[in-house]
């Protein structure tokens, strides 16, 4: 707050002036030692997301996603909004809002200026659509901490929240529809129909044929994400085992 420090070393020098202050010099190294093993397997979870979902994004895993969607909206703003919804509930998988917000952002965001759709739209659904996923996910920030303070297992903490999630996901994409029938209406059919055929073009350009190594990435994520949520037993062991040598 005045600038003095970081915030890690702000927060970890309070920690210990405080505990010092309230009589408990003499336990804190125990302290210590208790809350990384708290927080150690959740932070190597979100370790984990991060490397992974990262070098999956830079191996354009969700590229054919956004040339689809571009390809089956044709400059109508109704499909855009909504496809930008799929796209932002999917890019919000890996668990972090600043790589989800540049790859929404860059794909979608230069459709948005040339149809003339308010990028408000766009703040609005990225927002929501990261808070309903990445908030929810068993290695987004807010579960994270919501898993060290409560001591329980990721999959423990996620499994309840799937159906929300779900829930979550069908009311952002009925909400995009809405405000893109109401950019539809805004805008108007002229400006539409021009923009529409700079889109095609552009995508029929950028066409590329989808290798086998984006099939590979995609069912080796799928794969990942279901053996999370459903407690595999390799997952639990090297789970388990990060949180026994934590103890240890």
């Amino acid at each position: 707050m005045t600038k003095r420090a970081s915030a890690f070393t702000a927060i970890v020098i309070s920690q210990i002036i405080f505990a010092v202050i309230g009589g408990l010099g003499s336990n804190l190294g125990l302290m210590m030692f208790a809350g990384i093993e708290l927080v150690a397997p959740t932070a190597v979870l979100l370790l984990f997301a991060i490397l992974y979902f990262g070098i999956m994004m830079d191996s354009g895993l969700f590229d054919p996603v956004s040339r689809t969607i571009l390809k089956v909206a044709k400059g109508d703003p109704v499909k855009i909004v909504v496809g930008t919804a799929i796209l932002a509930l999917l890019v919000a998988l890996d668990g972090d809002g600043t790589t989800s917000y540049m790859i929404i952002c860059s794909a979608m965001l230069p459709i948005y200026h040339k149809i003339g759709i308010n990028p408000l739209v766009l703040a609005a659904i990225a927002v929501m659509a990261l808070g309903t996923i990445s908030g929810m996910t068993s290695w987004g920030g807010a579960a994270t901490r919501g898993i060290s303070v409560l001591g329980l297992d990721a999959s423990k903490y996620f499994m309840p929240l799937i159906p929300m999630m779900v829930c979550g996901s069908l009311f952002i994409i009925v909400l995009a529809y809405v405000m893109g029938r109401m950019e539809r209406k805004r805008i108007g059919k002229a400006k539409i129909q021009e923009a529409s055929v700079e889109i095609a073009a552009a995508v029929t350009k950028k066409e590329v044929t989808v290798s086998w190594k984006i099939w590979f990435n995609f069912i080796l994520t799928l794969a990942l994400l279901v053996s999370l949520v459903m407690e595999l037993p390799l997952c639990q062991y090297y789970y388990h085992r990060v949180r026994h040598r934590t103890a240890s």
